[in-house]
């Protein structure tokens, strides 16, 4: 079975998130999204598991999606549930070079992971978590940013938010 993890921090999913998940799922036989507590993003507009949460409910109707949440090293994670591939997704040269530089860490760590790429579609390119949340502060319409299923829990959080931890 070929099994691969799809990590990230994912505050909130978003359409690009989204549409990388469902091509990893046609690719591999089982995807594992993993919301990773990154210490450098500790504090969260949503918590890991209200992460968790929505990315399930924009994935159930992908059998072969399951959704966890980690706070160990993507490597050892890869390494305990049986995984030899991570997938990311590239947006731009910068990501490339932030990833890349993952990869090689990770390959470091566990010799029998590897990572793969896929590009963003060109109409997701623009799409992060980071702008999302500056959009919803503002009022935008957010149907070109987030799933639908989760836009008012988005609006909600957003609007409850201190601003500095947007």
């Amino acid at each position: 079975m070929r099994r691969a993890i799809y990590p990230g921090s994912f505050d909130p999913v978003t359409l690009g998130h989204l549409d990388v998940i469902k091509r990893a799922a046609v690719i591999f036989d089982e995807l594992i999204v993993c919301v990773s507590v990154n210490s450098a993003k500790d504090s969260g507009l949503f918590s890991p598991e209200e992460r968790v949460e929505l990315i399930r409910r924009v994935t159930e109707d992908l059998p072969n999606v399951t959704v966890d949440c980690s706070r160990e090293l993507v490597a050892n994670y890869a390494r305990r549930n049986r995984s030899r591939v991570l997938v990311k997704g590239l947006r731009a040269v910068s990501d490339y070079e932030t990833e890349i530089q993952m990869a090689m860490i990770n390959a470091k760590l566990n010799a029998k992971l590897d990572t793969v790429f896929l590009y963003t579609r060109p109409k997701y390119a623009y799409l992060s978590s980071t702008v999302v949340k500056e959009m919803a502060r503002y009022g935008a319409d957010l149907s070109d940013f987030v799933p639908r299923q989760i836009i008012e829990e988005v609006r909600a959080k957003v609007a409850a938010a201190d601003p500095r931890e947007l």
